[in-house]
C-alpha cells in the first residue's frame, strides 16, 4: 500500500509530533567535555582556532568540572600541558605533573558525580611531539611506549581517575595498562580505548590546544583514513584485551565506522567529535553561512544516530544547556 494511503508526513505535522516520533534524541549523560589544563597558567588561555574553548586554569578547570556536574555531563576527559617536556615524556609520570594533580583537584572537586576521564599518551609531555618515545631511527618504540603508558595509567588511577583513555595507537597498550592497574589495585578503573584512531587532517587546532611539537605526521601508529576492516581489527584487539570502552576518532568523517563498531561491539561505543570538526562549525557560523545551534545539535545527533552511545565534544556544556532549557 503506498500513497494516498502511506503519508510519512503525517509524523512531522507539529514540533509535538516530531519530539515524540524521534529515532534518536540526545541527553547531556551521553555527552563528555574534553578540557585542557596548562601548567603555569594564571588566567585561561583563548585556544584561537577553537572558539570558546581556552587552556584552563587549576580554577577555571574546577569550576568546569563543576558546571559538568550541574549540566548532568556523563564525563571529563582531561588533557594537561606541561612547562617542561622531554624526549620521554617524564612529566606524565610526576605525581605532582600538570595531568595527574588536575585529577586530583577535579576528584576533589566533584567526587563521583562525574566520570572523570584522563588521556593516557606521550604526545603533550615529549619534546618531539608523538605520542610514544622514539627510537636510535626516529621511529616510535611500541614497547617501550606501552611500558610508560602503563605507568602513566597507574598513576592516572592513583590520582583519582575513574576511567583512563589511552589515545596513542600503540600495539597492546590495553592490555599492558589492564595489568598495570590490577596489579597496582585498581581493579574498578575503567578503560575506554581509542581503538580505531585515524591519522586525520583535522587534528590541527587541538595541536594548537596542546601547544604540539610535532613535526611530521604520526601515520606509523594510527590508522589510514582509507581503511575500515582494519577498525574493527584494532577493535577486536582491544576488546581482548580488556577494553571497557570502545571509541572511534574523529567521529563526523567516519560515521560509517562508528556505525560499523556499533554493530558488533559487545561493550559501549564512544565517538570523538575532534577539534577540526569543532573549528569548522564555529568558522562557518561566524561568516553567517550556517546557524550555529542548529547546526552544532545536528552535527552531534549524527554521530548518535550512527550507533555512538557517548560523545566527546566541545560544545558539551553548551548543548546540555540547550537540552536543559529544551525539556
Amino acid at each position: 500500500m503506498t500513497f494516498p494511503n502511506q503519508r510519512p508526513r503525517r509524523l512531522r505535522t507539529t514540533p509535538a509530533m516530531r519530539r515524540l516520533t524521534a529515532e534518536t534524541r540526545l541527553a547531556p549523560s551521553e555527552l563528555i567535555l574534553p578540557a585542557f589544563i596548562r601548567e603555569g597558567l594564571t588566567k585561561p588561555n583563548p585556544i584561537t582556532s577553537m572558539p570558546g574553548v581556552v587552556q584552563h586554569t587549576t580554577d577555571t578547570l574546577k569550576r568546569a568540572a563543576a558546571e559538568a556536574v550541574e549540566l548532568g555531563l556523563g564525563g571529563i576527559m582531561l588533557f594537561g600541558i606541561p612547562e617542561t617536556r622531554d624526549a620521554e615524556g617524564s612529566a606524565s609520570l610526576d605525581p605532582k605533573g600538570v595531568l595527574n594533580k588536575a585529577i586530583r583537584d577535579v576528584r576533589a572537586e566533584v567526587g563521583d558525580d562525574l566520570v572523570i576521564m584522563s588521556d593516557v599518551c606521550l604526545d603533550e609531555f615529549t619534546d618531539h611531539g608523538h605520542c610514544g618515545v622514539l627510537d636510535a631511527d626516529g621511529y616510535v618504540d611500541n614497547d617501550r611506549t606501552v611500558e610508560i603508558y602503563a605507568r602513566m595509567a597507574v598513576a592516572q588511577a592513583e590520582a583519582g581517575a575513574h576511567m583512563l583513555g589511552p589515545s596513542g595507537m600503540m600495539d597492546g597498550q590495553i592490555a599492558a595498562i589492564r595489568s598495570a592497574l590490577d596489579e597496582a589495585g585498581h581493579t574498578n578503573t575503567s578503560v575506554i580505548a581509542y581503538a580505531a584512531k585515524y591519522a586525520s587532517a583535522f587534528y590541527g587546532p587541538f595541536r594548537e590546544a596542546v601547544d604540539s611539537q610535532l613535526k611530521g605526521d604520526r601515520r606509523t601508529y594510527q590508522m589510514d583514513a582509507g581503511n575500515r576492516t582494519e577498525a574493527l581489527r584494532e577493535v577486536e584487539l582491544d576488546l581482548a584485551e580488556g577494553a571497557d570502552i570502545i571509541m572511534v576518532k574523529p567521529a563526523m568523517s567516519y560515521l560509517d565506522i562508528v556505525a560499523d563498531v556499533a554493530a558488533m561491539s559487545p561493550v559501549p561505543v564512544s565517538a570523538y567529535q575532534i577539534s577540526g570538526e569543532y573549528a569548522m562549525i564555529e568558522a562557518a557560523a561566524a561568516n553567517g553561512w550556517i546557524d550555529r545551534r542548529a547546526a552544532i545539535t545536528e552535527s552531534v545527533l549524527g554521530i548518535r544516530r550512527a550507533g555512538a552511545h557517548m560523545v566527546l565534544t566541545y560544545w558539551a556544556a553548551e548543548l546540555a544547556g540547550w537540552l536543559k532549557e529544551a525539556r
